[in-house]
């Protein structure tokens, strides 16, 4: 079992990695193993404990770290690109990445789940787990932008409580997470009749390095 450790201060362990936001040390953590992992060698974290302040109290990130982390140069770990594959229809595959210094670790979700329509698709880069940097929604229901009488961001101004129908874009945004869209065009995403083509682009978007060889599913 592996677990996500936050630590304010704990300058004996080795090799601890750097949590962006506000540069807590992360560590990951194997049980069963008794002992300390390098960042490389997780996939992803089932659930989370804290040293020093819990976890669900953790700091939201800043609108400038979140637009920082989102296209931050990273890679597939080895292990994920070992087994890195494009998901059959109605599965989702979860990929681990990681900041080119290892330091700072993220997830790639690709999510085919629903079997009537098999050009549905969603894929998210997230970050901590539960932080939702970017994700890219294929073929599935429109999204409802809160309605607010200062948006947050000037871009989101003429998105402010709107319908936004697929193919659209979610990020990061202060204050909200994840609940506002935009048309997947406005971000550069052209090409997202084509799932293996728009999981490449995506994964370029979010500062993916050596992307490697997407294979399209039998179905």
């Amino acid at each position: 079992m592996v677990i996500y450790v936050f630590l304010t201060s704990f300058p004996s362990c080795p090799q601890p990695g750097v949590d962006g936001a506000r540069g807590r040390l992360a560590y990951p953590y194997n049980v069963t193993g008794n002992r300390w992992e390098g960042v490389g060698e997780r996939a992803f974290f089932p659930r989370c404990v804290s040293i020093g302040y819990h976890y669900d109290n953790m700091l939201s990130l800043l609108q400038a770290e979140a637009d920082s982390l989102r296209t931050m140069p990273k890679r597939l770990t080895k292990a994920a690109r070992a087994e890195f594959e494009m998901p059959a229809a109605d599965d989702e595959r979860k990929f681990a990445l990681e900041s080119t210094d290892g330091r700072t670790a993220f997830i790639l979700i690709v999510n085919r789940k629903g079997k009537i329509k098999l050009t549905k698709a969603s894929y998210s880069e997230t970050y901590r787990i539960t932080d939702t940097l970017a994700r890219l929604d294929i073929d599935g229901p429109p999204h409802t932008n809160p309605t607010v009488s200062s948006p947050p961001l000037p871009a989101l101004a003429r998105h402010n409580g709107a319908s936004i129908a697929c193919p659209h874009f979610h990020f990061y945004v202060e204050g909200f997470d994840d609940r506002w869209a935009i048309p997947a065009v406005d971000e550069g995403f052209h090409q997202t009749t084509d799932l293996v083509l728009a999981l490449r682009d995506f994964m370029n978007y979010c500062g993916v390095l050596n992307v490697p060889i997407i294979q399209y599913p039998t179905f």
